[in-house]
């Protein structure tokens, strides 16, 4: 088992605290650690996370499973912003220049096409909508709101994400995303591979009452 980054000074009240879904992407990732070295052994891939809370995942990814490629983690949370970087240099002092932490809504200001793998633990719970953050508004409650909660069928967010892979991805990428069984992710995959997309089920758990699932979407 790979080790898990270690996390140090994290105000859990500002930032989401890794929790069942964080350490079944941490499994995920490991069990993908072949297919992705052979998958991108003749370049240098471009990975982003969105939504990366605390940063445990790009760490481990850095850390355990792509050593040489170029990280951008993304989040609407400033503090997220900054913890990521400061759980890659905790982690990886010698490598988390690689690591670059940029503040944005998913992945609207990555330029199109380049992300060669892309990892996502998305806001999924249902709620009757998703909850808004005026520019001004730095509530801590509100952060960990947007980290969790995903308006109808805890999909609203995930579904920006879906429609616009084919515009984020790069022509050989891979996209890690995370639901749970109230976001019916059987429906998921069949709308996606009906536009074209090949979509594997890696992960498929019961978390406490959730059953968890994380699949891997790739261009059919």
């Amino acid at each position: 088992m790979l080790p898990t980054p270690h996390l140090k000074d994290v105000d859990y009240e500002k930032i989401y605290e890794p929790s069942e879904d964080s350490f079944y992407l941490l499994d995920c990732l490991e069990d993908q650690k072949s297919y992705l070295e052979s998958k991108f052994k003749n370049h240098v891939p471009v990975v982003v996370e969105i939504g990366t809370g605390s940063g445990i995942i790009t760490t481990f990814l850095l850390q355990c499973i792509l050593q040489e490629a170029l990280y951008m983690a993304t989040d609407v949370n400033p503090s997220a912003c900054t913890c990521v970087l400061k759980t890659a240099s905790h982690n990886c002092p010698h490598r988390a220049h690689l690591v670059d932490s940029l503040q944005m809504s998913l992945a609207s200001a990555v330029r199109p096409n380049t992300v060669d793998i892309l990892v996502f633990n998305p806001p999924y719970v249902p709620a009757e909508e998703v909850p808004e953050l005026s520019p001004d508004d730095t509530k801590d409650t509100q952060w960990l709101d947007l980290a969790l909660l995903g308006g109808e069928d805890g999909m609203v967010t995930t579904w920006k994400v879906l429609n616009g892979l084919d515009s984020i991805l790069s022509a050989g990428g891979v996209a890690y995303i995370l639901f749970c069984a109230r976001n019916h992710p059987e429906s998921v995959a069949q709308q996606m591979q009906r536009r074209g997309w090949k979509v594997d089920v890696i992960i498929h758990k019961k978390a406490g009452w959730e059953v968890l699932s994380i699949l891997r979407f790739l261009k059919a």
